[in-house]
């Protein structure tokens, strides 16, 4: 924010309502149930509080960019606050709030604070926002008009602005130039690939969204993979899934695949043999994604709100800002591990959860892991759940990662994840009982070295009868292990491995409707499990999973390497 704008616009428009504050991010997606307002994220210090009518006020969002659908479905259902104010740059909810203005005609305003008009309105009771102020409990603020670029377009650009290559492009391009604007973008750059992200039935909202940009012709322009949807669409009849659920999560995907998407089906786009190389401008959507692509891969992407992750396949083109640039890409805060000796794989989404924390609006470099030769599965996890707790895009491993060598900002401030700061977030994702009758692979999406590695662990023995099994995975993933004979020997072992769904998007009864606990090895369905199923978690190894789906037990104690 400029000097001398303590308080901008970002999407104008008038609200009333009271203060809710929070100095804690929050992820829509997984964090509000999208059908009352209410905030389902157990984690969160507003669990419970109902959003609708308040001027919210936190730093920013974080987690998952299918936040924006999320907030489209309160907006159309009039379930929304009223107002939403923020101190640090924000995307997705941001995102959600222009398309509800641009396609559907609903105003949500969206401000940007300085750090000290923001403590002072926090503790105001009420607020009323205008135009061009905002007046809460004898406090004036004026508003600031918000940001405008003069973009570099060329002449392609313009011709979709205006309309001259249909009406989906001219909509899309508006939306795209609305947000370089509000990111201070001068130009925009050509990507080579898209992920779509908001392909999962979310919300109703997604599906207004897609049939809405399908019926105005919408067509994507370059590959275009798709994320995980809502159902296994071959199947989810057959498995019991109400129509009135699973028809819409079918034409949510439909549409995307009308628009010339590839029905991938995949939360892990990163395992595909399409995957980008280093220095690729892609526009990828889908936390987890975004931060691989960026940090293990060293391609370039933004983590995209779902939405305009669609407008910017459509157009082939993303705003030129954030870590597309080079000097927004270095690290801004080094944060040192205390990685006990005997780590096994659980740490890693354990580090990517707590590195989240611990940096949750900057990008992070975690010095002292690379002699411990983590995996891609290991990355995998790790950035899946540093993208739970974190609006960063991306992050540096010391040693590990591609561009972690370049070094920190000079600016770089540090922090420290210790052994107990380990044990204490274990505990806390480690809430649910020692009785489990879920085990709960493959989120993110299983490789298939996870599912050899489970399919060896398992050495032909069957799980209890009691307990379920399920992976989730992509389709090339689950084609690969039928063809090496991992599936079939997960299969004996009373496996059940599932296409097209990953467990942040799944529901009952593919979902065991009996089940009460969930035992799982992704940090990032640890966070985000009771939330979404309504079901507590345990959290832990391959190896724990595997004698938890043999016994139906998980010992309520920590790991040997930790205690």
């Amino acid at each position: 924010m400029s000097a001398g704008a303590p308080a901008r616009n970002i999407l104008v428009g008038r609200a009333k309502g009271p203060v809710l504050a929070t100095g804690e991010a929050l992820s829509f997606w997984g964090g509000v149930d999208p059908a009352n307002g209410r905030v389902i994220d157990v984690h969160h210090p507003l669990h419970g509080v109902c959003l609708t009518g308040t001027v919210l006020m936190m730093p920013s969002s974080r987690g998952s960019c299918s936040g924006s659908g999320v907030l489209l479905d309160l907006v159309l259902n009039g379930l929304a606050p009223a107002a939403l104010v923020f101190s640090e740059p924000e995307d997705v909810l941001t995102l959600g709030a222009l398309v509800a203005a641009e396609l559907f005609g609903k105003t949500l305003p969206v401000l940007r604070l300085s750090p000290d008009a923001f403590a002072g309105l926090a503790q105001a009771g009420s607020a009323h926002i205008d135009n061009d102020a905002i007046e809460a409990d004898g406090l004036f603020l004026p508003l600031s008009p918000p940001a405008t670029a003069a973009l570099a377009l060329s002449d392609a650009d313009r011709a979709m602005l205006d309309g001259r290559d249909g009406e989906a492009a001219r909509q899309a391009m508006r939306i795209i130039c609305a947000m370089a604007a509000q990111q201070g973008a001068e130009e925009l750059v050509t990507i080579t690939q898209g992920h779509i992200d908001g392909c999962i039935y979310a919300s109703p909202a997604n599906l207004t969204f897609a049939q809405t940009m399908a019926e105005m012709g919408a067509q994507v322009r370059v590959p275009t993979t798709m994320n995980a949807i809502s159902v296994d669409l071959a199947h989810w009849r057959d498995q019991g899934v109400p129509p009135s659920f699973g028809a819409p999560a079918a034409r949510l995907a439909d549409a995307y695949v009308r628009m010339g998407c590839r029905p991938s089906f995949t939360c892990s786009p990163y395992l595909l043999e399409s995957a980008p190389s280093a220095g690729e401008a892609v526009a990828w959507a889908e936390s987890n994604a975004v931060i691989f692509a960026n940090s293990v891969l060293g391609a370039r992407t933004a983590k995209h709100p779902d939405f305009l992750d669609l407008c910017i396949a459509v157009t082939g083109r993303a705003p030129l800002s954030g870590v597309y640039l080079d000097n927004h890409r270095k690290a801004r805060r080094i944060i040192e591990v205390e990685l006990p000796a005997g780590a096994d794989d659980a740490a890693w989404p354990l580090i990517g959860y707590l590195a989240g924390r611990a940096s949750p609006e900057r990008i992070p470099l975690l010095r002292s892991l690379a002699a411990a030769r983590p995996s891609r599965d290991d990355l995998k996890a790790l950035c899946a759940a540093f993208g739970t707790t974190s609006a960063a895009p991306m992050l540096h491993i010391e040693g590990v990662t591609p561009e972690a060598d370049g070094g920190a900002a000079d600016d770089a401030d540090h922090a420290m994840i210790t052994r107990a700061e380990m044990a204490a977030a274990w505990q806390r994702l480690n809430e649910g009982p020692e009785r489990v009758e879920l085990v709960a692979i493959g989120s993110p999406h299983a490789s298939l070295d996870e599912c050899r590695r489970l399919a060896q662990a398992l050495d032909g023995r069957r799980r209890h009868p009691d307990i379920a099994v399920i992976v989730t995975a992509g389709h090339e993933v689950i084609a690969a292990a039928r063809g090496d004979g991992t599936l079939a020997r997960l299969e004996a072992s009373g496996v059940k491995v599932l296409p097209d769904l990953c467990w942040c998007s799944i529901s009952e009864p593919v979902f065991p409707t009996h089940v009460r606990t969930v035992m799982t090895n992704s940090g990032k369905y640890a966070h985000y499990g009771p939330g979404l199923s309504g079901r507590a978690i345990r959290f832990g190894s391959l190896a724990d999973c595997v004698a938890a789906a043999l016994t139906g037990e998980a010992p309520r104690r920590l790991p040997a390497w930790l205690s």
